[in-house]
C-alpha cells in the first residue's frame, strides 16, 4: 500500500461527512420552526377573522341630557336666637330627630327675668295707687254735690263751688291717667315674658338636626342680627340642584322625566320628573348654567345633604 492510500483514510478525511450531516441537521429544525410559525399565524388570523354572534332582544334607546348635582333637603329651617346672652345648654346634638316644641337650648335669661319682675313690681305699685285714687275721686264727687246743695240754698261762694268742680275733674284725670299707664305697663310685662320666653329655644317645626352652628358658652348679640344657632331639615323628601349648561337649557322642560345616580348609591337610580327651572343663570368661569330642581322620595334614608348627583334628562 502507497503512503498516498494511507492519507485517504486518516481521521481528518472522515470529518468532513460529519459536517454535512450537522448542517442539514439545523436547517431541517429551521424549517420545522418557521413551518410551526406559520401555521400559528394563520391560525390566529382566521379565529380572529370568524363574525361574532349575539342574541337579538328588544330594548329601549334612550336619548339623555347629563349634567351633575347636589341633593339638599326639600324643607328646612335655620334657627336662630332673639335675644342676647349666653348659650348656656345645647339639648341636642347633630343627627338628632325633634318634634315640634322640643326643647332645643337655654339662653342665660338673668337679665330678662329681672325686667319681667321689675315690670310686675310696677304695676302692683300702680294697682296699689289706683285705689287711692278712685277713694279721692268719690270724695271729690261728694264734695261737689254737697256744694251744689249749699249753692241751691245760696250757703256757699262760687268760689267754693268752682274748686270743688275743678276738684273733681282732677281726680277723675288722675284716675284715668293712672288706668292708662297700667295698661301700658301691662304691655310692658307681656313684651319681658316673651324675651324671657325666647331665652329657651324650641323647635319651629319636626326634623332632623344637620348643623350646629354655635356651641355651649358662645356670647349671642341678637340687637342687630338673629344668630342661628341650628338647622333643622326635613329628609324624608330631598330636592336635587342641577347644573344645567346654556347649550342644553332649551331642550329641559318642566314634568320632564329625569334620573340620576350618586357616587355610592352603585347601580342604583332615583326617577322623578323637572319641578322647576329657575331662571336667573349663575355664571362661573364664563360658563352660563341653569338651575334645575327636582324632587325624590328619601323615606329610607339612604340619600343625605351635599351628595353629588349624575342626573339624566330623558329627551
Amino acid at each position: 500500500m502507497s503512503r498516498s492510500d494511507l492519507e485517504t483514510d486518516s481521521p481528518r478525511s472522515s470529518k468532513r461527512p460529519r459536517g454535512k450531516i450537522l448542517l442539514g441537521l439545523i436547517a431541517l429544525v429551521i424549517l420545522g420552526a418557521g413551518g410551526w410559525y406559520y401555521w400559528q399565524s394563520t391560525g390566529e388570523q382566521e379565529t380572529s377573522n370568524q363574525p361574532l354572534i349575539v342574541t337579538v332582544d328588544i330594548g329601549n334607546i334612550e336619548n339623555t341630557i347629563t349634567a351633575s348635582g347636589s341633593l339638599q333637603p326639600f324643607d328646612f329651617v335655620d334657627v336662630g336666637a332673639q335675644v342676647s346672652g349666653q348659650l348656656q345648654k345645647l339639648h341636642v346634638e347633630v343627627g338628632d330627630v325633634v318634634e315640634q316644641g322640643q326643647l332645643l337650648a337655654e339662653i342665660d335669661a338673668r337679665v330678662q327675668q329681672s325686667r319681667v319682675e321689675a315690670s310686675r313690681a310696677s304695676i302692683e305699685a300702680q294697682e296699689a295707687q289706683i285705689a287711692a285714687r278712685r277713694a279721692s275721686l268719690q270724695l271729690a264727687r261728694a264734695n261737689v254735690e254737697r256744694q251744689e246743695r249749699l249753692r241751691e240754698a245760696d250757703a256757699t261762694s262760687q268760689l267754693d263751688y268752682d274748686n270743688a268742680v275743678n276738684s273733681l275733674a282732677s281726680a277723675e284725670s288722675s284716675l284715668i291717667q293712672l288706668e292708662k299707664q297700667i295698661i301700658q305697663s301691662l304691655a310692658s310685662l307681656e313684651s319681658d315674658e316673651t324675651q324671657l320666653e325666647f331665652s329657651r329655644i324650641y323647635a319651629p317645626s319636626s326634623g332632623t338636626i344637620v348643623s350646629i352652628e354655635m356651641n355651649e358658652g358662645r356670647t349671642l348679640n341678637a340687637n342687630q342680627q338673629a344668630p342661628t344657632i341650628l338647622r333643622i331639615a326635613d329628609l324624608s323628601t330631598m330636592t336635587v340642584e342641577t347644573e344645567i349648561s346654556e347649550a342644553d337649557i332649551g331642550q329641559i322642560k318642566k314634568e320632564m322625566d329625569v334620573y340620576f345616580t350618586t357616587l355610592g348609591g352603585g347601580q342604583r337610580r332615583w326617577y322623578s320628573t323637572v319641578r322647576q327651572i329657575l331662571p336667573t343663570p349663575v355664571i362661573e368661569n364664563n360658563v352660563v348654567l341653569y338651575t334645575g330642581l327636582f324632587d325624590i322620595d328619601n323615606t329610607d334614608g339612604s340619600l343625605l345633604s351635599d351628595m353629588t348627583a349624575q342626573v339624566y334628562f330623558v329627551t
